[in-house]
Protein backbone atom coordinates (compact mmCIF):
# COMPACT_ATOMS: atom_id res chain seq x y z
CA UNK A 1 0.00 0.00 0.00
CA UNK A 2 2.87 2.34 0.79
CA UNK A 3 4.37 1.77 -2.65
CA UNK A 4 1.02 2.69 -4.24
CA UNK A 5 0.98 5.94 -2.24
CA UNK A 6 4.52 6.70 -3.33
CA UNK A 7 3.70 6.08 -6.99
CA UNK A 8 0.63 8.33 -6.74
CA UNK A 9 2.69 11.11 -5.16
CA UNK A 10 5.38 10.79 -7.83
CA UNK A 11 2.77 10.85 -10.59
CA UNK A 12 1.11 13.97 -9.17
CA UNK A 13 4.47 15.63 -8.67
CA UNK A 14 5.56 14.88 -12.22
CA UNK A 15 2.31 16.16 -13.71
CA UNK A 16 2.59 19.40 -11.77
CA UNK A 17 6.15 19.83 -12.95
CA UNK A 18 5.08 19.15 -16.55
CA UNK A 19 2.51 21.97 -16.36
CA UNK A 20 5.05 24.60 -15.35
CA UNK A 21 7.69 23.08 -17.60
CA UNK A 22 5.38 23.35 -20.61
CA UNK A 23 4.83 27.02 -19.90
CA UNK A 24 8.57 27.67 -19.59
CA UNK A 25 9.27 25.70 -22.77
CA UNK A 26 6.88 27.94 -24.68
CA UNK A 27 8.86 30.99 -23.57
CA UNK A 28 12.18 29.35 -24.52
CA UNK A 29 13.56 29.69 -21.00
CA UNK A 30 17.26 28.83 -20.86
CA UNK A 31 17.40 27.64 -17.24
CA UNK A 32 14.67 24.97 -17.20
CA UNK A 33 11.91 23.70 -19.44
CA UNK A 34 9.56 20.83 -20.23
CA UNK A 35 11.90 18.07 -19.00
CA UNK A 36 13.67 19.85 -16.16
CA UNK A 37 10.68 20.96 -14.11
CA UNK A 38 9.19 17.43 -13.75
CA UNK A 39 12.62 16.26 -12.57
CA UNK A 40 12.73 19.07 -10.03
CA UNK A 41 9.29 18.28 -8.55
CA UNK A 42 10.09 14.57 -8.54
CA UNK A 43 13.35 15.30 -6.75
CA UNK A 44 11.44 17.32 -4.14
CA UNK A 45 9.01 14.43 -3.60
CA UNK A 46 11.82 11.91 -3.21
CA UNK A 47 13.68 14.16 -0.76
CA UNK A 48 10.53 14.55 1.35
CA UNK A 49 9.91 10.79 1.28
CA UNK A 50 13.49 9.99 2.31
CA UNK A 51 13.30 12.60 5.09
CA UNK A 52 10.21 10.85 6.47
CA UNK A 53 11.54 7.32 6.05
CA UNK A 54 14.98 7.98 7.57
CA UNK A 55 13.75 10.63 10.03
CA UNK A 56 16.58 12.91 8.97
CA UNK A 57 15.70 16.54 8.25
CA UNK A 58 19.13 17.17 6.72
CA UNK A 59 18.12 15.23 3.61
CA UNK A 60 15.55 17.88 2.73
CA UNK A 61 18.00 20.68 3.46
CA UNK A 62 20.69 19.00 1.35
CA UNK A 63 18.24 18.59 -1.52
CA UNK A 64 17.29 22.24 -1.40
CA UNK A 65 20.95 23.32 -1.31
CA UNK A 66 21.61 20.98 -4.25
CA UNK A 67 18.91 22.71 -6.31
CA UNK A 68 20.41 26.09 -5.46
CA UNK A 69 23.85 24.82 -6.52
CA UNK A 70 22.46 23.61 -9.86
CA UNK A 71 20.83 27.01 -10.42
CA UNK A 72 24.14 28.76 -9.67
CA UNK A 73 26.08 26.50 -12.06
CA UNK A 74 23.46 26.96 -14.76
CA UNK A 75 23.76 30.74 -14.50
CA UNK A 76 27.53 30.83 -14.99
CA UNK A 77 27.25 31.15 -18.81
CA UNK A 78 24.71 33.93 -18.37
CA UNK A 79 27.09 35.82 -16.09
CA UNK A 80 29.90 35.48 -18.65
CA UNK A 81 27.66 36.91 -21.35
CA UNK A 82 26.97 39.89 -19.07
CA UNK A 83 23.29 40.13 -19.82
CA UNK A 84 22.18 43.27 -18.01
CA UNK A 85 18.72 43.13 -16.48
CA UNK A 86 18.27 39.38 -16.93
CA UNK A 87 15.50 38.24 -14.60
CA UNK A 88 15.52 35.36 -12.15
CA UNK A 89 11.86 34.35 -12.56
CA UNK A 90 12.67 30.86 -13.82
CA UNK A 91 15.17 30.31 -11.01
CA UNK A 92 12.60 31.27 -8.38
CA UNK A 93 10.05 29.03 -10.09
CA UNK A 94 12.54 26.14 -9.80
CA UNK A 95 12.81 26.64 -6.03
CA UNK A 96 9.04 26.91 -5.64
CA UNK A 97 8.42 23.75 -7.66
CA UNK A 98 10.99 21.83 -5.63
CA UNK A 99 9.00 22.81 -2.54
CA UNK A 100 5.76 21.84 -4.32
CA UNK A 101 7.17 18.39 -4.99
CA UNK A 102 7.97 18.03 -1.29
CA UNK A 103 4.55 19.36 -0.29
CA UNK A 104 2.83 16.60 -2.26
CA UNK A 105 4.20 14.24 0.41
CA UNK A 106 3.51 16.24 3.57
CA UNK A 107 0.31 18.14 2.71
CA UNK A 108 -2.91 17.91 0.69
CA UNK A 109 -2.00 17.45 -2.96
CA UNK A 110 -4.83 19.78 -3.96
CA UNK A 111 -2.93 22.66 -2.30
CA UNK A 112 0.19 21.73 -4.28
CA UNK A 113 -1.91 21.73 -7.45
CA UNK A 114 -3.34 25.17 -6.59
CA UNK A 115 0.16 26.56 -6.01
CA UNK A 116 1.33 25.09 -9.31
CA UNK A 117 -1.61 26.64 -11.14
CA UNK A 118 -0.78 29.98 -9.57
CA UNK A 119 2.86 29.70 -10.63
CA UNK A 120 1.89 28.80 -14.21
CA UNK A 121 -0.56 31.71 -14.41
CA UNK A 122 1.99 34.19 -13.06
CA UNK A 123 4.58 33.00 -15.55
CA UNK A 124 2.15 33.04 -18.47
CA UNK A 125 0.68 36.46 -17.71
CA UNK A 126 3.99 38.30 -17.76
CA UNK A 127 2.95 40.77 -20.53
CA UNK A 128 -0.40 41.51 -18.90
CA UNK A 129 1.11 41.95 -15.45
CA UNK A 130 3.89 44.20 -16.75
CA UNK A 131 1.31 46.19 -18.69
CA UNK A 132 -0.82 46.47 -15.57
CA UNK A 133 2.17 47.69 -13.54
CA UNK A 134 2.86 50.37 -16.15
CA UNK A 135 -0.76 51.49 -16.15
CA UNK A 136 -0.98 51.66 -12.36
CA UNK A 137 -0.81 55.25 -11.22
CA UNK A 138 -0.59 56.76 -7.76
CA UNK A 139 -4.38 56.58 -7.34
CA UNK A 140 -4.46 52.91 -8.34
CA UNK A 141 -1.66 52.00 -5.97
CA UNK A 142 -3.43 53.90 -3.23
CA UNK A 143 -6.55 51.80 -3.92
CA UNK A 144 -4.56 48.62 -3.36
CA UNK A 145 -2.96 49.95 -0.18
CA UNK A 146 -6.33 51.09 1.13
CA UNK A 147 -7.77 47.63 0.55
CA UNK A 148 -4.84 46.18 2.51
CA UNK A 149 -5.56 48.70 5.28
CA UNK A 150 -9.28 47.85 5.33
CA UNK A 151 -8.74 44.09 5.26
CA UNK A 152 -5.56 43.24 7.12
CA UNK A 153 -5.12 46.12 9.55
CA UNK A 154 -8.57 47.41 10.52
CA UNK A 155 -10.61 44.18 10.33
CA UNK A 156 -8.51 42.11 12.81
CA UNK A 157 -8.71 44.78 15.55
CA UNK A 158 -12.43 45.58 15.25
CA UNK A 159 -14.28 44.00 18.23
CA UNK A 160 -16.32 40.91 17.37
CA UNK A 161 -19.26 41.37 19.73
CA UNK A 162 -22.85 42.61 19.47
CA UNK A 163 -23.80 45.94 20.99
CA UNK A 164 -27.26 46.97 22.24
CA UNK A 165 -27.65 50.69 21.59
CA UNK A 166 -30.40 50.99 24.20
CA UNK A 167 -28.45 49.27 26.97
CA UNK A 168 -27.21 52.53 28.59
CA UNK A 169 -30.78 53.86 28.62
CA UNK A 170 -32.51 50.76 29.99
CA UNK A 171 -31.36 51.37 33.57
CA UNK A 172 -32.20 55.08 33.42
CA UNK A 173 -35.59 54.68 31.69
CA UNK A 174 -37.05 51.28 32.69
CA UNK A 175 -40.14 52.00 30.58
CA UNK A 176 -38.09 51.30 27.45
CA UNK A 177 -38.02 47.60 28.35
CA UNK A 178 -41.78 47.43 27.97
CA UNK A 179 -41.74 48.97 24.49
CA UNK A 180 -38.75 47.19 23.03
CA UNK A 181 -37.67 43.58 23.34
CA UNK A 182 -34.31 43.07 24.97
CA UNK A 183 -32.55 42.16 21.74
CA UNK A 184 -34.35 44.53 19.33
CA UNK A 185 -31.34 46.75 18.82
CA UNK A 186 -28.72 44.13 19.66
CA UNK A 187 -27.77 43.72 15.99
CA UNK A 188 -24.63 45.82 15.59
CA UNK A 189 -21.45 43.79 15.51
CA UNK A 190 -18.51 46.02 14.41
CA UNK A 191 -16.51 43.06 13.11
CA UNK A 192 -19.42 41.74 11.04
CA UNK A 193 -20.15 45.21 9.70
CA UNK A 194 -16.55 45.77 8.64
CA UNK A 195 -16.40 42.28 7.16
CA UNK A 196 -19.24 43.31 4.85
CA UNK A 197 -17.22 46.39 3.92
CA UNK A 198 -14.29 44.15 3.00
CA UNK A 199 -16.55 41.93 0.89
CA UNK A 200 -18.06 44.81 -1.09
CA UNK A 201 -14.72 46.54 -1.61
CA UNK A 202 -13.10 43.25 -2.69
CA UNK A 203 -15.76 42.67 -5.37
CA UNK A 204 -15.48 46.24 -6.64
CA UNK A 205 -11.69 46.20 -6.53
CA UNK A 206 -11.67 42.95 -8.52
CA UNK A 207 -13.59 44.70 -11.29
CA UNK A 208 -11.31 47.72 -11.06
CA UNK A 209 -8.17 45.60 -11.40
CA UNK A 210 -9.72 43.79 -14.39
CA UNK A 211 -10.47 47.17 -15.94
CA UNK A 212 -6.83 48.18 -15.48
CA UNK A 213 -5.58 44.89 -16.93
CA UNK A 214 -7.82 45.01 -19.98
CA UNK A 215 -7.57 48.73 -20.59
CA UNK A 216 -10.28 51.23 -21.43
CA UNK A 217 -10.92 49.67 -24.84
CA UNK A 218 -12.56 46.66 -23.26
CA UNK A 219 -15.54 46.51 -25.61
CA UNK A 220 -19.19 47.25 -25.03
CA UNK A 221 -20.32 44.07 -23.29
CA UNK A 222 -17.12 43.67 -21.28
CA UNK A 223 -17.35 47.33 -20.33
CA UNK A 224 -20.81 46.70 -18.92
CA UNK A 225 -19.61 43.63 -17.02
CA UNK A 226 -16.68 45.50 -15.50
CA UNK A 227 -18.86 48.51 -14.76
CA UNK A 228 -21.41 46.34 -12.98
CA UNK A 229 -18.67 44.71 -10.93
CA UNK A 230 -17.25 48.06 -9.86
CA UNK A 231 -20.54 49.99 -9.50
CA UNK A 232 -23.59 49.79 -11.75
CA UNK A 233 -24.85 53.17 -10.50
CA UNK A 234 -21.53 54.89 -11.24
CA UNK A 235 -21.50 53.22 -14.67
CA UNK A 236 -24.99 54.57 -15.38
CA UNK A 237 -23.88 58.08 -14.41
CA UNK A 238 -20.73 57.90 -16.57
CA UNK A 239 -22.42 56.65 -19.73
CA UNK A 240 -25.50 58.84 -19.36
CA UNK A 241 -23.25 61.91 -19.07
CA UNK A 242 -21.32 60.91 -22.20
CA UNK A 243 -24.46 60.85 -24.35
CA UNK A 244 -24.97 64.59 -23.81
CA UNK A 245 -21.90 65.38 -25.95
CA UNK A 246 -22.13 62.15 -28.02
CA UNK A 247 -25.83 61.60 -28.88
CA UNK A 248 -24.93 58.85 -31.36
CA UNK A 249 -23.54 56.80 -28.45
CA UNK A 250 -26.99 56.34 -26.89
CA UNK A 251 -27.31 52.79 -28.21
CA UNK A 252 -23.89 51.81 -26.93
CA UNK A 253 -24.62 53.44 -23.56
CA UNK A 254 -27.90 51.52 -23.28
CA UNK A 255 -26.06 48.22 -23.82
CA UNK A 256 -23.49 49.03 -21.14
CA UNK A 257 -26.06 50.27 -18.62
CA UNK A 258 -28.37 47.27 -18.96
CA UNK A 259 -25.38 44.88 -18.90
CA UNK A 260 -24.05 46.52 -15.74
CA UNK A 261 -27.49 46.15 -14.18
CA UNK A 262 -27.52 42.48 -15.15
CA UNK A 263 -24.19 41.91 -13.41
CA UNK A 264 -25.73 43.40 -10.26
CA UNK A 265 -27.91 40.30 -9.86
CA UNK A 266 -24.82 38.06 -9.94
CA UNK A 267 -23.23 40.34 -7.37
CA UNK A 268 -26.28 40.02 -5.12
CA UNK A 269 -26.28 36.23 -5.38
CA UNK A 270 -22.58 36.14 -4.54
CA UNK A 271 -23.08 38.33 -1.48
CA UNK A 272 -25.98 36.20 -0.25
CA UNK A 273 -24.04 32.98 -0.86
CA UNK A 274 -21.10 34.25 1.22
CA UNK A 275 -23.05 35.79 4.10
CA UNK A 276 -26.11 33.51 4.35
CA UNK A 277 -25.78 30.30 2.30
CA UNK A 278 -29.07 28.87 3.57
CA UNK A 279 -30.89 32.03 2.48
CA UNK A 280 -29.62 31.54 -1.08
CA UNK A 281 -31.92 28.54 -1.52
CA UNK A 282 -35.01 30.73 -1.11
CA UNK A 283 -33.70 34.04 -2.50
CA UNK A 284 -31.89 32.53 -5.48
CA UNK A 285 -35.03 31.67 -7.48
CA UNK A 286 -36.68 35.12 -7.51
CA UNK A 287 -33.38 36.89 -8.18
CA UNK A 288 -32.52 34.48 -10.99
CA UNK A 289 -35.87 35.20 -12.65
CA UNK A 290 -35.05 38.92 -12.72
CA UNK A 291 -31.53 38.09 -13.85
CA UNK A 292 -32.85 36.00 -16.76
CA UNK A 293 -35.15 38.83 -17.87
CA UNK A 294 -32.27 41.30 -17.65
CA UNK A 295 -30.01 38.98 -19.68
CA UNK A 296 -32.69 38.72 -22.37
CA UNK A 297 -33.05 42.49 -22.49
CA UNK A 298 -29.28 42.93 -22.67
CA UNK A 299 -29.01 40.48 -25.58
CA UNK A 300 -31.84 42.18 -27.50
CA UNK A 301 -30.26 45.59 -26.89
CA UNK A 302 -26.87 44.33 -28.02
CA UNK A 303 -28.22 42.96 -31.30
CA UNK A 304 -29.98 46.27 -31.90
CA UNK A 305 -27.02 48.56 -31.15
CA UNK A 306 -23.89 46.41 -31.25
CA UNK A 307 -21.96 48.55 -33.73
CA UNK A 308 -19.50 51.20 -32.62
CA UNK A 309 -17.01 50.06 -29.97
CA UNK A 310 -15.95 52.90 -27.70
CA UNK A 311 -13.69 53.37 -24.73
CA UNK A 312 -14.93 52.96 -21.18
CA UNK A 313 -15.03 56.12 -19.09
CA UNK A 314 -12.39 56.37 -16.40
CA UNK A 315 -13.28 54.40 -13.26
CA UNK A 316 -12.72 55.73 -9.76
CA UNK A 317 -10.97 54.11 -6.82
CA UNK A 318 -13.46 51.66 -5.21
CA UNK A 319 -11.37 51.25 -2.04
CA UNK A 320 -11.53 54.82 -0.75
CA UNK A 321 -11.62 54.80 3.05
CA UNK A 322 -14.30 57.51 3.04
CA UNK A 323 -16.56 55.34 0.86
CA UNK A 324 -15.90 52.32 3.08
CA UNK A 325 -16.89 54.28 6.20
CA UNK A 326 -20.03 55.58 4.48
CA UNK A 327 -21.02 52.06 3.45
CA UNK A 328 -20.46 50.81 7.02
CA UNK A 329 -22.76 53.53 8.36
CA UNK A 330 -25.45 52.82 5.76
CA UNK A 331 -25.22 49.08 6.41
CA UNK A 332 -25.49 49.58 10.18
CA UNK A 333 -28.42 51.97 9.79
CA UNK A 334 -30.32 49.50 7.60
CA UNK A 335 -29.64 46.70 10.07
CA UNK A 336 -31.18 48.81 12.84
CA UNK A 337 -34.05 50.09 10.71
CA UNK A 338 -35.12 46.68 9.46
CA UNK A 339 -34.68 45.00 12.86
CA UNK A 340 -36.69 47.69 14.65
CA UNK A 341 -39.24 47.93 11.87
CA UNK A 342 -39.87 44.21 11.98
CA UNK A 343 -40.95 44.49 15.62
CA UNK A 344 -42.58 47.91 15.74
CA UNK A 345 -44.02 48.55 12.27
CA UNK A 346 -46.14 46.83 9.64
CA UNK A 347 -44.44 44.93 6.84
CA UNK A 348 -45.30 47.77 4.43
CA UNK A 349 -42.86 49.99 6.30
CA UNK A 350 -40.13 47.39 5.84
CA UNK A 351 -40.67 47.58 2.09
CA UNK A 352 -40.44 51.37 2.30
CA UNK A 353 -37.10 51.04 4.08
CA UNK A 354 -35.89 48.60 1.43
CA UNK A 355 -37.04 50.89 -1.39
CA UNK A 356 -35.26 53.92 0.08
CA UNK A 357 -32.01 52.08 0.78
CA UNK A 358 -32.05 50.29 -2.58
CA UNK A 359 -32.20 53.55 -4.52
CA UNK A 360 -28.54 54.34 -3.96
CA UNK A 361 -26.90 51.11 -2.75
CA UNK A 362 -27.98 47.51 -3.34
CA UNK A 363 -25.05 46.03 -1.41
CA UNK A 364 -26.08 47.45 1.97
CA UNK A 365 -29.71 46.30 1.87
CA UNK A 366 -28.76 42.88 0.46
CA UNK A 367 -26.07 42.20 3.06
CA UNK A 368 -28.08 43.56 5.99
CA UNK A 369 -31.17 41.57 4.99
CA UNK A 370 -29.09 38.42 4.54
CA UNK A 371 -27.54 38.94 7.96
CA UNK A 372 -30.95 39.35 9.60
CA UNK A 373 -32.27 36.23 7.87
CA UNK A 374 -29.16 34.31 8.92
CA UNK A 375 -29.70 35.28 12.56
CA UNK A 376 -33.42 34.48 12.46
CA UNK A 377 -34.69 38.06 12.78
CA UNK A 378 -36.34 37.92 9.35
CA UNK A 379 -38.08 35.07 7.57
CA UNK A 380 -36.66 33.84 4.27
CA UNK A 381 -39.79 34.95 2.43
CA UNK A 382 -39.67 38.49 3.84
CA UNK A 383 -35.93 38.67 3.15
CA UNK A 384 -36.02 37.98 -0.59
CA UNK A 385 -39.06 40.20 -1.03
CA UNK A 386 -37.20 43.12 0.55
CA UNK A 387 -34.26 42.56 -1.81
CA UNK A 388 -36.53 42.40 -4.87
CA UNK A 389 -38.26 45.64 -3.81
CA UNK A 390 -34.86 47.28 -3.34
CA UNK A 391 -33.81 46.08 -6.80
CA UNK A 392 -36.89 47.62 -8.39
CA UNK A 393 -36.23 50.87 -6.52
CA UNK A 394 -32.63 50.85 -7.75
CA UNK A 395 -33.85 50.60 -11.35
CA UNK A 396 -36.15 53.57 -10.81
CA UNK A 397 -33.25 55.57 -9.36
CA UNK A 398 -31.01 54.77 -12.34
CA UNK A 399 -33.82 55.79 -14.68
CA UNK A 400 -34.03 59.13 -12.89
CA UNK A 401 -30.26 59.55 -13.29
CA UNK A 402 -30.59 59.08 -17.04
CA UNK A 403 -33.56 61.46 -17.15
CA UNK A 404 -31.64 64.25 -15.42
CA UNK A 405 -28.15 63.96 -16.93
CA UNK A 406 -28.54 61.81 -20.05
CA UNK A 407 -29.63 62.36 -23.63
CA UNK A 408 -33.34 61.97 -24.41
CA UNK A 409 -32.86 59.11 -26.86
CA UNK A 410 -31.02 57.16 -24.15
CA UNK A 411 -33.88 57.86 -21.73
CA UNK A 412 -36.38 56.34 -24.16
CA UNK A 413 -34.32 53.16 -24.51
CA UNK A 414 -33.57 52.83 -20.81
CA UNK A 415 -37.17 53.53 -19.81
CA UNK A 416 -38.38 50.55 -21.82
CA UNK A 417 -35.59 48.25 -20.58
CA UNK A 418 -35.90 49.22 -16.92
CA UNK A 419 -39.67 49.23 -17.14
CA UNK A 420 -39.70 45.60 -18.30
CA UNK A 421 -37.25 44.67 -15.53
CA UNK A 422 -39.44 46.36 -12.93
CA UNK A 423 -42.48 44.50 -14.28
CA UNK A 424 -40.58 41.22 -13.91
CA UNK A 425 -39.88 42.13 -10.28
CA UNK A 426 -43.53 42.94 -9.68
CA UNK A 427 -44.54 39.61 -11.25
CA UNK A 428 -42.11 37.78 -8.97
CA UNK A 429 -43.56 39.51 -5.91
CA UNK A 430 -47.10 38.63 -6.96
CA UNK A 431 -46.78 35.08 -8.25
CA UNK A 432 -43.67 33.52 -6.67
CA UNK A 433 -44.81 30.83 -4.22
Amino acid sequence: MESVDLLRELAISMLLGLLVGLQRERTEAEMAGFRTFPLITTFGTLCARLTQSLDNQWIMAAGFLGVIAVIAIGNIPKLKQEKPGAGVTTEIAVLVMFAVGAFVVVGPWIVAAAITAGVAILLQMKPQLHGFAKRVGDEDFRAILQFVLITFIILPVVPNTNYDLLKPLRTIFPGINGKFAEDTFNVLNPHQIWLMVVLVVAISLGGYVSYKLLGRRAGIVLGGILGGTISSTATTVSYARRTVTMPDAAGMAAIVIVTAGTVTYIRLLLEIAITAPAFLLSAGGPILVMFAVSVLLAVVTWFSHRHGEQEMPSQGNPAELKSAMLFALVYAFILLAVAAGKELLDDQWLYAIAALSGMTDMDAITLSTSRLVQTGRLTHDAGWRLIVVATMSNLVFKGLIVAFIGERNLLKKVSVLFGLSILSGAAVLMFWP
